[in-house]
């Protein structure tokens, strides 16, 4: 496959261009630009496209994919209508409570506390007086449509211009995800931070100021702050720095909404995790899973925190990794897994970033599609639920499949980190796309130029270092001995023109050396083009005397 062939439907348009040499604003690179080192591209795009082609090629894919959106969307407005989820009443109970001092934090709702930060009930305050289907409804509309935007977006990060198709194959795919259809049923605000989080990154990918949805993101629940990390380790100084005071700001704004109660949860509350049930089998973090095996939460002593500090790091280096060669998808997907494999409290519902994760692997080859389409079924069944929960002495304790089983969703998220290390950090001959500097060596064909790539010389005593662009494109000055008339002008011709009495011939000119510019000043140049104008000027005028003599003699 070609590169042209390769890229994604966004880039296409410049595809041509690009094949014979071209750099986006029509000139010629061989002639404007040096060749020099640069940064690797993000993966190739082509494969992740190609797969959305096939599967959508027909009308009847088409319009498969949007009658199973669309009945999705019909089932989950029934189901607003109906039900009233149980999360979002907690939510609308916080609205209400938030402004009435400690009782946010004091006072149950429903048999469980409220364990969000002040600035998150007070987001609710608006919502608490209004009819509750009404509230339900939009709620779970709102989400649909978030996650929608979420697919768009990781779609985006991926390379690719996802079509309307495109789109609703994948969202109605996600929605059947068991983290996403367990937000809708609960009515939680999962889907909502993961696209607050992919709007900065995909700005922050697009070299644009972000940092203001990871810092909500974060204010409303915790565990998005991990983003804040990655823009550390990335050096996006300044965009971490939006992202820590849009926090701060979050949290100032629910101090003033309710003083006693933000002191309380941010000196007290917002580290304990006595307040929410560790060991329950929908809690699908690391510590969870060490408090199952173990026999409690008592029973895991004080070197966990060694775990998942060596956790943390490792899935941050392996992000900053992505980063560092553009592929902020890749990085997104880890540092969410991350998040939620470190994170004490880690519900099924929360591991909504299994969307991105996936979308990660079908843009490789045979052996990512298959772990993506096993990752897609085990995320869809969700098999834990299978297991013995809350209260069975059954789920203590390591019973071979059935553990591997109940923390399945944990041990997918560690195999994905492990995945992505070793793509990662594993050797490459050259970077994505064929883009860098050649390097040097003893021969000048030790590489050839390619259709959209700055061919570097070797550096030598006898000849200088020069920048040729596509062979297809560059005219080759003939031998001495060729008639001046052989000469075809192209993109690039030398200076040097061998009729120019002031300048030395082009057969005194040896090699590489007839395109060397060191020494050529703007006058210079405009002196010799001035002298090609007179030359050409005489050269008429001596024609048509010729013609007009030629006709009065006849």
């Amino acid at each position: 496959m070609d590169r042209a062939s390769a890229l994604p439907p966004a880039c296409a348009a410049n595809a041509d261009d690009r094949a014979v040499g071209l750099s986006p604003s029509g000139s010629d690179p061989a002639v404007s630009q040096p060749a020099v080192s640069q940064p690797a591209e993000s993966p190739p795009a082509g494969s992740l496209r190609e797969l959305l082609e096939q599967m959508l090629r027909t009308r009847r894919a088409q319009k498969l994919a949007y009658a199973v959106v669309l009945l999705e969307v019909a089932a989950v407005t029934g189901f607003a209508i109906a039900y009233r989820p149980f999360d979002l009443n907690i939510y609308l109970w916080g609205g209400r409570a938030v402004t009435e001092g400690l009782r946010l934090y004091l006072v149950q709702a429903h048999a469980n506390w409220f364990t969000y930060p002040p600035f998150a009930a007070a987001l609710f305050v608006p919502l608490a007086g209004l009819p509750a289907v009404i509230v339900v409804l939009a709620w779970e509309l709102a989400t649909v449509a978030a996650f929608a935007w979420a697919c768009v977006l990781s779609v985006r990060l991926a390379g690719c211009r996802p079509s309307t198709p495109a789109v609703a194959a994948i969202v109605g795919a996600g929605l059947l995800l068991e983290p996403v259809y367990h937000t809708l049923f609960l009515g939680q605000v999962n889907v909502f931070l993961l696209a607050l989080v992919l709007t900065d990154v995909g700005r922050v990918a697009r070299g644009k100021r972000a940092g203001i949805g990871i810092g909500i993101a974060a204010a409303i629940k915790l565990t998005p702050a991990i983003f804040i990390v990655l823009l550390l380790l990335t050096r996006r100084t300044k965009d971490a720095l939006i992202a820590a005071g849009t926090f701060a700001a979050c949290a100032v704004i629910g101090y003033l909404v309710d003083p006693s109660a933000s002191r309380l949860y941010w000196t007290r509350l917002f580290y304990d995790t006595s307040r929410v049930r560790v060991t329950y089998i929908s809690n699908q973090s690391l510590d969870a899973a060490a408090a199952r095996i173990l026999g409690g939460v008592s029973h895991v002593g004080t070197w966990y925190l060694a775990v998942e500090f060596i956790v943390g790091m490792l899935g941050l280096s392996v992000a900053a990794s992505l980063a560092r060669r553009n592929d902020w998808l890749g990085a997104a997907a880890v540092t969410g897994t991350t998040g939620l494999l470190i994170s004490p409290v880690s519900w099924t519902h929360h591991w909504v970033w299994i969307m991105p994760a996936l979308i990660v692997l079908l843009r490789g080859g045979a052996a990512s599609r298959a772990a993506a389409a096993s990752g897609y079924v085990l995320f869809v069944l969700a098999p834990m639920w299978w297991t013995p929960h809350p209260g069975d002495n059954a789920q203590y304790g390591f019973h071979g499949l059935t553990t591997l089983t109940a923390n399945c969703f944990m041990l997918a998220g560690l195999a994905f980190l492990a995945a992505m290390g070793w793509y990662a950090w594993r050797p490459r001959r050259r970077p994505y796309g064929g883009i860098g500097e050649a390097p040097a060596s003893a021969s000048a064909s030790a590489r050839r130029p390619g259709p959209s790539r700055t061919w570097a010389a070797p550096a030598s005593d006898a000849a200088p270092s020069v920048h040729l662009p596509d062979p297809r494109r560059t005219w080759t000055a003939p031998a001495s001995d060729a008639a001046p008339s052989a000469r075809r002008p192209g993109p690039l011709r030398p200076l040097a023109d061998p009729e120019s009495p002031s300048l030395p011939a082009a057969a005194d000119l040896k090699g590489p050396s007839r395109y060397d510019l060191s020494g050529w000043s703007p006058r210079r140049t405009l002196s010799i083009y001035r002298d090609r104008i007179v030359r050409d000027r005489r050269r008429a005028d001596d024609g048509g005397n010729s013609l007009r003599a030629l006709r009065g003699s006849q």
